[in-house]
């Protein structure tokens, strides 16, 4: 009896789906591969594509996601240098750098390798924590927080402790820091007496310069106001020298110099039209009814 060719065909892509699922594997982009012989460790593969393999239970492929994984610490009282408490939050993330020093440390158990890395964690936030004041962590002054600087010791101790894991600790961090309700009281009055200290030091440095500028401006005034006497009493002094030279020469001829004052006094009165009903004796209107003969000296009319 003759076989039908599309059930041998079929029947060929099944063995050869079977002997490529027994000889062959992919690796893909987020992966690193360790495979084992016999339970030996015989290559690591970190690059994607397809691959070969002797069929299990000779050869075994395990395989570790090489994408940061998030570590975080819920919130946990610690207690720093000066025995005030704090609650604190961390996170951690982490990668798998050496895929054979993991699976010879956890297998291809992820949970235990967390586990192992939570304890680090906490016990160097732990350490830390405990090595700085309180008022590195919480302040009124922005530059005296130190989270730089704690985090990047968090950091170097947990690098140090799981330097053997097979690991990379990409980034370490502080994400929340609070206090338990029994200081919380206590740290806000002495944050309200640190605000109320400032604003008696930024008062008194207020009212320094405050007196600092109206003494100059008291300087500066009497500077002026000694200028303008000075300059006042100079302006007075040449114009009594120049009346006293006047003086002589009026002194020389009176005639002329009550003939002048009249004429300047007549022409003050006359610069705007107006009436006036005066006795045509009454100086200086006198003058009007004074004649003058060219070459004859001024004589007041009878």
């Amino acid at each position: 009896m003759k076989k039908n060719p599309l059930t041998l065909a079929a029947g060929l892509v099944v063995v050869l789906i079977f002997a490529a699922m027994l000889f062959a594997f992919q690796v893909h982009q987020t992966q690193m591969v360790i495979v084992t012989t016999l339970g030996k460790y015989t290559r690591t593969i970190d690059l994607p594509g397809l691959y070969f393999r002797l069929p299990w239970p000779i050869q075994n492929v395990h395989r570790f996601d090489n994408r940061i994984h998030n570590l975080e610490r819920k919130y946990e009282q610690t207690t720093t240098s000066d025995a005030r408490i704090i609650v604190i939050d961390v996170f951690m993330g982490w990668r798998i750098q050496d895929p054979r020093k993991f699976l010879d440390l956890f297998g291809d158990d992820l949970t235990a390798a967390e586990k192992n890395l939570e304890i680090q964690l906490r016990t160097a936030k732990n350490n830390t924590v405990g090595s700085h004041p309180l008022s590195d962590f919480i302040s009124v002054d922005p530059n005296a927080l130190k989270f730089d600087v704690i985090e990047k010791e968090m950091l170097a101790e947990v690098q140090a402790a799981t330097a053997s894991f097979g690991v990379e600790i990409a980034l370490l961090g502080i994400k929340q820091i609070g206090l338990p309700e029994s200081i919380t009281t206590k740290v806000f009055e002495r944050m309200k007496a640190e605000r109320e200290r400032l604003v008696k030091q930024f008062q008194g440095e207020g009212e320094r310069e405050a007196i600092a500028i109206r003494s100059q401006a008291d300087l500066q005034r009497e500077q002026i106001l000694a200028e303008a006497d000075a300059r006042a009493r100079k302006i007075l002094g040449e114009a009594e020298a120049r009346s006293a030279s006047e003086l002589k020469t009026f002194e020389q001829n009176t005639e002329l110099a009550v003939f002048l004052l009249k004429l300047d006094a007549l022409e003050q009165s006359l610069k705007e039209r107006a009436t006036l009903v005066l006795d045509p004796r009454t100086p200086p209107f006198d003058l009007l009814r004074s004649q003058l003969t060219p070459g004859q000296p001024l004589t007041p009319a009878p």
